[in-house]
């Protein structure tokens, strides 16, 4: 799939209070497989959730897979990520319980999230030469400064 890169540069547009959430997991222990696999795949199980129910509140994702594994995920409000994080019939309130019945504190594979309120007006962003991405792509984009597009192959 192709996509289109913005070569007017670009700014996220989001509204107030949308929510940048950090969630993820490092594997402490490479051969414990029995125990940090099950994680790995409830965090797929939790993605595949939000990607097919928005009504949650979630707005988009992007994933970096490495010893540590990076989620960066954006929400419309706290109120709904945590409403989400709490709901018993959720893909996370089950997992959550599994973690702490099966790896606990045995060390083997860490988990951690950070959640971020956006205030726009304090918030600075900057996207050139890069398809929609981040922030811009999970809520709106609009074009830093009225500037033309620049011709050529940019040599």
């Amino acid at each position: 799939m192709a996509v289109e890169v913005q070569r007017v540069p670009q700014v996220a547009d989001p509204p107030a209070g949308t929510v940048v959430f950090l969630i993820g997991m490092r594997v402490n222990s490479l051969w414990k497989v029995h125990r940090w696999v099950p994680s790995f795949l409830a965090m797929i199980r939790m993605l595949t959730e939000l990607h097919r129910q928005r009504e949650y509140g979630f707005l988009a994702a992007r994933t970096w897979l490495a010893r540590t594994v990076v989620v960066v995920q954006y929400w419309r409000s706290m109120d709904e990520l945590m409403a989400y994080a709490h709901d018993l019939d959720a893909e996370h309130r089950p997992a959550w319980a599994r973690f702490n019945r099966a790896v606990g504190d045995n060390g083997a594979v860490g988990i951690y999230h950070e959640a971020y309120v956006v205030d726009p007006a304090r918030t600075h962003t900057v996207y050139r030469n890069m398809p929609p991405f981040g922030l811009g792509a999970a809520t709106a984009h609009r074009p830093q400064r009225s500037a033309p597009v620049p011709s050529g192959d940019g040599s």
